[in-house]
């Protein structure tokens, strides 16, 4: 796809009713050649519109008229370059447990060991530790009381909505880069990579930083193909392991990602995925409501059950309940 084009989508298609700003900025680049021409002295996988303006954004510009943005964007280019060269779009997004829950509660009391690939700060392995209300529904509290981190998720179909959080008694996420809450500048990163406008999502960020700094989760640097298997040992023997992953195959190979299902089969051990359509390959899976690409495929050892929204606001669901 053209530069201008994932640009153009993006603003349509993702943002758009979600931050005006980002919109602006998305599609005055998709019609600018300048800086077009630019963004394309990057690498094609360091192109994408979340990468460039959390870059931007990570440098200090500030919301406002596209024309102001784009001079920040000419006279910083080379701090910007840098910044894309060297991060990695790790949207830590919390709210998409809220999605996985149905199928990480399945286990009810029972203790469980979560390990996530692609885990960034690993902010998404603390499913037990957050509050969550499913359409008009009770609330559903960890075991100590309402969290800090409360999520709301709309949902279709006949989800298998959990009574009770799960019993998370080892977490632990493999990443190319991790990220550490504890270190303000990998906060500050996961700050730029939160939309404007988007107060909300900024504050349970910072809500679940702060939990995660309490009880920090084991967070490994490695490679998911290479890294994951000998990594998967070192959980607790004797109770069920769950590996999962959200938006982050996207980001392999088409020879990587084809491989990772046969991986998952091999290791023999419940693994949940939620990734855009056509990352997977799924066969015969219908195209999901409204536009694909602003929705993720939620499937629990390759079997796909749901539609999701990219953070966890909806959940539409057509699997066996």
């Amino acid at each position: 796809m053209e530069t201008a084009d994932r640009y153009r989508n993006f603003a349509e298609r993702e943002v758009r009713g979600y931050s005006p700003c980002y919109e602006a900025w998305a599609l005055g680049i998709a019609g600018d050649a300048e800086l077009l021409a630019l963004i394309d002295t990057l690498p094609v996988y360091k192109r994408q519109p979340n990468l460039i303006l959390g870059a931007a954004r990570f440098l200090g510009v500030t919301p406002g008229p596209f024309e102001e943005f784009k001079d920040f964007l000419i006279t910083n280019w080379a701090d910007v370059h840098e910044v894309a060269m060297t991060r990695r779009t790790q949207t830590n997004e919390v709210g998409r447990t809220a999605a996985l829950l149905p199928l990480l509660a399945k286990y009810g009391p029972n203790p469980v060991a979560l390990i996530e690939f692609g885990t960034s700060a690993g902010l998404c392995l603390y499913p037990d530790r957050y509050s969550y209300r499913y359409d008009d529904g009770p609330i559903l509290d960890p075991h100590d009381g309402r969290s800090t981190v409360v999520l709301d998720c709309a949902t279709t179909g006949n989800p298998p909505l959990p009574t009770e959080l799960p019993n998370v008694v080892y977490r632990a996420g493999i990443d190319l880069n991790p990220l550490d809450v504890s270190n303000p500048e990998d906060v500050r990163w996961l700050e730029s990579l939160v939309w404007p406008e988007q107060r909300n999502r900024l504050e349970r960020l910072h809500n679940a930083a702060e939990i995660a700094r309490k009880d920090p989760p084991r967070l490994l640097r490695g490679d998911l193909l290479t890294g994951l298997p000998a990594f998967i040992l070192e959980a607790p023997p004797d109770i069920p392991v769950i590996v999962f992953g959200s938006a982050v195959l996207l980001y392999l190979s088409r020879s990587d990602r084809q491989a990772v299902p046969e991986m998952m089969r091999s290791l023999g051990c419940d693994w949940i995925t939620n990734e855009s359509p056509g990352v997977v390959d799924f066969r015969g899976l219908e195209t999901p409501p409204g536009p694909a690409d602003v929705h993720l495929v939620l499937a629990s050892n390759g079997e796909p059950v749901a539609f999701s929204r990219p953070h966890g606001q909806t959940l539409d669901w057509f699997g066996k309940s």
